[in-house]
């Protein structure tokens, strides 16, 4: 008989409190078979796992045969087609919205249990995030230009990357739930709500801007591939070719931008049921990919490349690479001549180059045993517009160059070095964090995350360096160099390669891209609302709004117009950098946020996923930061400000969230570790400065009696040094606990009202005397204590009916001068200025009359340094008996203020010797 216990909520009737009993009992607990919340049995998995287990559902010997007749009934094979058929890649918010629009008048949410295992969860969603436009449209490109060494370079430095923020990312995600956000609620549960809500909206304007690339992509890939000739800009000349073709990204890629949107905005239950299909488009063309690879073995597909000299040229006009042909004994000119020599006539004045040079025709596909991957070990780098020529090719060169851009070469459209082609590649190795966005759709996420996540990046990285290596090995040097296939007839370069046509590559990166950019336009307006109901960032609370079942309608407005920006830059290659800039620094805070949790060893810090180390994560946080930098430093440093602007605001007027981050441990852990070291050495002169114990009075409300000692606190110490605001109730603890906090937080209210930073704290003690000696005493923290008492004059003392008011306040001096501290006594406090006056003229007055060792001089130095009294002279008084020399003392005192680097007036008032006794022996009686 097990035992169990039951936790029940008691009401207490009498304080309006509740509390919670713990209720034991043993029962009999009957295995049950699993159970849907319907009246038909759940669709089970032969293997028990532990979220099941916790649920009580769970078989035992009694319900084998039931178990084998589902096994039957439902075989692993037509399981695993049925959860492909309803494969999904979009996150479990989207799932809910998507749930309650099928639910007709209903207003609540059904929920389903988790069904979705590793592959179909985590890896293939992973793998279809990641792979994407930049395999197909610029991988080819990167290779050419950078060469096989240095493609692989940035293939491993990206992918290592990214491996690492994996790892740092299943520690994260292990240690407890990961709801819709992603990487904002690992980073803002784990470093705070400052830094959660800062890389939480860079990595929301990453997503968006990756909506502007996949659409850019798209649209590049139907204006140049599908449909070249439906372009609303055509360019007259020849120079305006790039500016026609930017303009025709921006009218397509804004139309189609607007209906992506409108999709999202009418359900995204239409893009759910489209997710196979995008997901089906990826395999087959890395299939197609691999195919064509073996195909070019046994036969080499047929793509002639014409070269003029060693230049590559632009086959799309012209059929045959020859000058002249012959035909019957007559010799007629083709239309390469009449492109070079604007003439057909065999007469004509022709280009010199192209007189000089003759034409040769290769294979752009001499396939995998050509030794094609010699030539392209190394690539060549060059500015825009720089002739792509093809290696150990001769030519013969000519001095005028200037009419090269009229006539059919390709050119460089950009300057091209290594740093921008990490930039430009990073992208296609992000989408990592598409598994533990979804966790809560996950059979067993603590298990799924993991070896998903890690699985498939491990797989696309294989896919990313066989294909450097692979195109290196298959494809010409000048063909590769070829971003838009201009050699190769206006075919996809990477798609002359695919096996059995290159309609294959096309087709499936087009919709690859439209599938990616609507996933996107879904992905990113859910996690700026996330961001928006946290309640972090005041501005972004009207994003937290949406239609009735939650669908995040002005966020998405919001992302469109963003969308926009990227769209209207109109280049992928400039887009690209941008929202890598982003990604990055959202890897970089995921892997601190594991360090630092890490090194702190705070007890909630227990992962499952065990295969971290902090080490990892401090050198996936530096490749981080490195990538950054490598990328583009102008970028890196504007998305640092962005997110160093969004810190700050957050930190001064965001909503305050406790959410038991790691910053608040390590701030624990060092203000520990300063401490110790403070007590460890005595405090030096030069370091010397008041460190305020503060005693309040408090009126019968609880209330502070003398604001104004607040206002002179921060006037002294302009937020510098330590401050122990302090006040004492008379009574017993246990009757008087609740007042106790009461006044304490109506002293932190008055402290903020003030603009005092410190420290409150309010006890009770069975008599004010006693209760003050105890704070003077015992006040602080290690090397942190008060050594100097500010307290108010005693109101009132004189007509008081007896004398407590006064010997408290005679037993306060002499407790503080028995304890060796400073004591400050405000004389009719209520009258000095507030923080918001500003004292125009006037002097500061010291009566030095003992000698204290400078603190007097440093009083109203430290009050000069308040905007309140900047203007205020300051003036010396000092006393001198008739034998002392005035002059001399007045000289010996400026020097001395000389020396302690003051600028005050000196007055010395001569005094009879019988007053000067009755003043200092007053004094003395006074403290």
């Amino acid at each position: 008989m097990p035992t169990n216990f039951t936790v029940v909520p008691v009401e207490d009737g009498g304080a309006g409190k509740s509390s919670l009993e713990l209720v034991f009992r043993e029962e009999d607990i009957t295995p049950r078979r699993p159970y849907s919340g319907d009246n038909t049995p759940r669709e089970s998995s032969p293997f028990i796992n532990n979220t099941d287990h916790d649920r009580g559902n769970y078989y035992d010997g009694k319900n084998m045969a039931l178990f084998e007749e589902e096994i039957e009934s439902n075989p692993m094979v037509s399981s695993l087609l049925n959860k492909l058929a309803n494969y999904t890649n979009l996150t479990q918010g989207v799932t809910e919205h998507e749930e309650y629009e099928n639910e007709d008048g209903v207003t609540k949410i059904a929920v389903k249990s988790s069904q979705m295992g590793t592959f179909i969860g985590v890896y293939l969603p992973c793998m279809q995030n990641i792979l994407g436009v930049i395999l197909f449209l610029r991988l080819t490109w990167i290779v050419g230009t950078a060469g096989i060494m240095e493609s692989f370079a940035i293939v491993v430095m990206c992918c290592t990357c990214t491996m690492l923020t994996a790892i740092s990312m299943s520690a994260i995600a292990t240690n407890g739930v990961v709801p819709a956000g992603g990487s904002y609620y690992m980073i803002s549960r784990s470093l705070g709500p400052e830094f959660g809500g800062a890389v939480g909206l860079c990595f929301y304007l990453g997503t968006t801007f990756a909506g502007s690339m996949y659409i850019l992509g798209t649209i590049e890939i139907l204006l140049t591939y599908i449909v070249p000739n439906t372009a609303v800009f055509v360019a007259e000349k020849k120079e305006d070719e790039t500016e026609a073709m930017l303009n025709n990204m921006r009218v397509y890629g804004t139309c189609c931008l607007a209906l992506m949107a409108l999709v999202v905005f009418v359900g995204v239950k239409y893009v759910n049921k489209l997710a196979l299909v995008f997901l089906a488009c990826v395999v087959l063309s890395i299939m197609a990919i691999y195919a064509g690879v073996i195909k070019t073995i046994i036969e080499p597909p047929n793509y002639p490349i014409c070269l003029l000299g060693n230049r590559s040229l632009q086959n799309h006009n012209f059929e045959k690479c020859m000058k002249t042909e012959v035909i019957k004994n007559v010799t007629y000119t083709t239309e390469l001549w009449k492109l070079f020599c604007g003439s057909p006539h065999l007469n004509a004045t022709c280009d010199e180059y192209f007189t000089l040079n003759n034409l040769t025709e290769i294979q752009g596909i001499p396939g995998l045993l050509s030794g094609v991957i010699k030539d392209n070990m190394w690539g060549e780098y060059g500015p825009s517009g720089m002739l792509v020529e093809k290696k150990n090719q001769s030519s013969v060169p000519v001095q005028d160059n200037s009419r090269d851009i009229y006539k059919p070469y390709i050119f460089n459209d950009i300057s091209t070095f290594f740093t921008l082609l990490v930039g430009i590649y990073f992208p296609s190795v992000t989408g990592i964090m598409a598994g533990s966005n979804r966790s809560g759709d996950l059979r067993d996420a603590q298990r799924s995350i993991p070896i998903g996540t890690i699985l498939a990046i491990a797989t696309t990285s294989f896919i990313y360096m066989t294909c450097v290596v692979l195109f290196g090995a298959c494809i010409e040097g000048v063909v590769l160099r070829d971003k838009f296939g201009d050699s190769v007839k206006k075919n996809l370069v990477i798609g002359t390669l695919a096996w059995p046509s290159p309609w294959v590559i096309v087709i499936g990166s087009f919709f690859s891209c439209c599938g990616a950019g609507l996933q996107s336009l879904t992905g990113a307006p859910r996690l700026l609302q996330a961001i928006a109901r946290d309640g972090i960032v005041p501005f972004l609370q009207v994003f937290g709004h949406g239609k009735a079942n939650g669908e995040p309608t002005w966020a998405l407005l919001m992302t469109v117009g963003i969308c926009e920006i990227g769209i209207l830059i109109a280049s992928l290659d400039a887009v690209a950098p941008i929202l890598s800039m982003f990604f990055l620094m959202c890897y970089l805070f995921v892997n601190l946020a594991c360090a630092v949790q890490t090194l702190l060893r705070t007890p909630n810090w227990r992962p499952r996923f065990k295969f971290y180390h902090w080490t990892l994560s401090f050198l996936g946080m530096s490749l981080c930061l490195s990538l950054m930098f490598i990328s583009s430093w102008y970028y890196a440093l504007v998305a640092m400000s962005i997110a160093g602007c969004i810190y700050k605001y957050i930190e001064y007027r965001g909503a305050e969230k406790e959410w038991g981050d790691g910053i608040r441990g390590l701030s624990l852990n060092a203000a520990r570790y300063a401490l110790i070291r403070l007590e460890e050495v005595p405090t030096h002169t030069k370091n010397w400065r008041p460190q305020l114990l503060v005693l309040l009075k408090l009126d019968s409300d609880l209330g502070v009696k003398h604001p104004r000692l607040l206002s002179f606190t921060t006037q002294l110490k302009a937020g510098k040094g330590l401050t122990i605001v302090s006040s004492v109730l008379e009574g017993t603890y246990m009757t008087l606990g609740a007042e106790a906090k009461s006044a304490e937080q109506n002293v932190k209210s008055a402290m903020h009202l003030e603009r005092t930073k410190g420290f409150c704290h309010v006890v009770v003690s069975s008599n004010l005397r006693d209760g003050f000696s105890h704070l003077i005493q015992s006040a602080g923290l290690g090397g942190m204590k008060h050594n100097a008492v500010l307290m108010a004059w005693p109101g009132g003392w004189k007509q008081a009916e007896d004398s407590y008011p006064w010997k408290n306040f005679i037993e306060t001096v002499r407790e503080t001068t028995s304890a060796h501290q400073a004591l400050l006594v405000a004389k009719n406090i209520d009258k000095f200025p507030c923080n918001q006056d500003r004292l125009g003229e006037g002097t500061i007055d010291v009566w030095w009359i003992v000698h204290d060792g400078g603190l007097l001089m440093l009083l109203p130095f430290l009050l000069r340094q308040h905007k309140v009294w900047r203007k205020c002279k300051m003036r010396i008084f000092t006393v001198a008996q008739m034998n002392d020399n005035s002059i001399q003392m007045k000289k010996d005192l400026q020097m001395f203020l000389y020396h302690l680097r003051l600028n005050a007036v000196v007055e010395v008032v001569e005094m009879v010797h019988k007053i000067f006794t009755l003043i200092y022996t007053h004094n003395i009686q006074l403290g």
